[in-house]
């Protein structure tokens, strides 16, 4: 055992960073030593909205400017919520500083900028992750449990994913979501990089041969250069016959459903990001019979619940505490995980070709790595 610490730097104030504060906080092995923005008085601000909710014995430094923080040598990783047209300049000099990168997500406005991003990481022999949480909870291995057994599901034909949420107006009108400069895909980006991962885990992460997107909704704020998907679908085909859709929205209430489908059965998880408050996360396998006698037609339900025992925010057990944890881990062994930023490169291809594919009416584009 050791006592040894990932120390850890956030570099900017997005809400999305309180929360992370206090994974940093439950994960045993992290601290957390600094936290930068564009002025002192914004990381103070900061610093103090998450010590009133979750105090730390050790109140970390305000920091003014990116760069300082990344100068400094108590720092071993960074936390990088900075809007996604940010990310590439601050990844790649987090990277030549030495510092670890865990990345939120979409992880960049391009492929091509993130093999960049993943290139200055790989050559400067630091750790890059996204911060897809529930990659980390145990559920996951669950459901991959009874994925890879064909007695549950027989041969996988379909999945279908959905995650929305109804954006009220101000976030309509002043949300930097909404921005084309600042988040340029939108819906697609800021949910869409979950329903996607969803189904490259479904498949292994075997890219699909083509994809299909539409844009179902565009909208801009006042100062945006450009709209921004609010509303989209997308349409995924993988060799072996299996096709994946997702949906995202700005537009509809809450929705984080997954349905994948097979030959002898489906499986239905209805709270695959942000699970349901509780101790308990879950997901069923139906293998409902169709019974014809004469005039008499009956379905019947055959249903298997499955359920891990994990806490659903924040505890020391939760996906987001196991992902700041599980990155800490990686980063006190000296090893690099490869696995990391190939899979947010494969959310990002498929990402990409959606949204061109959008961009031409719909169109077929196929997919090369």
């Amino acid at each position: 055992m050791t006592d040894k610490k990932c120390r850890w730097g956030v570099l900017g104030a997005a809400a999305i960073a309180m929360k992370n504060w206090d994974s940093i906080r439950n994960s045993g092995n992290g601290k957390l030593v600094a936290v930068a923005s564009r002025s002192k008085e914004r990381s103070e601000q900061f610093i103090d909205a998450c010590q009133m909710s979750r105090p730390v014995a050790d109140r970390p430094d305000a920091v003014e400017g990116y760069q300082t923080l990344l100068d400094r040598d108590d720092i071993d990783a960074v936390y990088v919520p900075l809007p996604t047209g940010l990310r590439k300049e601050w990844v790649i000099k987090a990277a030549q500083a030495g510092k670890h990168v865990m990345c939120e997500k979409p992880c960049a406005v391009s492929v091509a900028d993130l093999r960049e991003m993943i290139d200055a990481c790989r050559e400067n022999n630091v750790q890059f992750m996204d911060g897809v949480m529930y990659m980390h909870s145990k559920r996951l291995p669950a459901i991959r449990k009874v994925l890879d057994d064909e007695n549950n599901l027989g041969q996988l034909r379909r999945i279908q994913t959905h995650f929305s949420f109804c954006a009220p107006e101000e976030f309509v009108q002043n949300n930097i979501r909404v921005s084309s400069e600042l988040e340029p895909q939108g819906c697609v980006g800021d949910l869409g990089w979950y329903t996607i991962r969803m189904c490259l885990f479904v498949m292994n992460y075997q890219l699909p041969k083509t994809v299909s997107g539409r844009q179902l909704g565009e909208h801009g704020r006042a100062d945006s250069p450009n709209p921004v998907p609010m509303e989209f679908v997308g349409e995924l085909q993988f060799d072996g016959g299996v096709s994946a859709g997702f949906y995202n929205s700005f537009r509809t209430d809450h929705q984080q459903l997954v349905h994948v489908s097979g030959t002898k059965g489906n499986l239905q998880l209805h709270d695959f990001v942000l699970p349901y408050f509780g101790n308990e996360l879950g997901f069923e396998v139906n293998k409902p019979v169709f019974n014809v006698d004469g005039c008499e037609f009956v379905m019947e339900r055959h249903r298997t619940q499955h359920a891990v025992a994990e806490y659903s925010n924040n505890a020391p057990d939760a996906q987001e505490v196991n992902l700041f944890r599980n990155f800490s881990d990686l980063v006190l062994s000296g090893k690099v995980d490869p696995f990391w930023p190939e899979a947010a490169l494969k959310t990002q291809i498929v990402m990409d070709a959606c949204l061109e594919s959008a961009r031409q009416g719909g169109a077929t584009i196929e997919l090369t790595e």
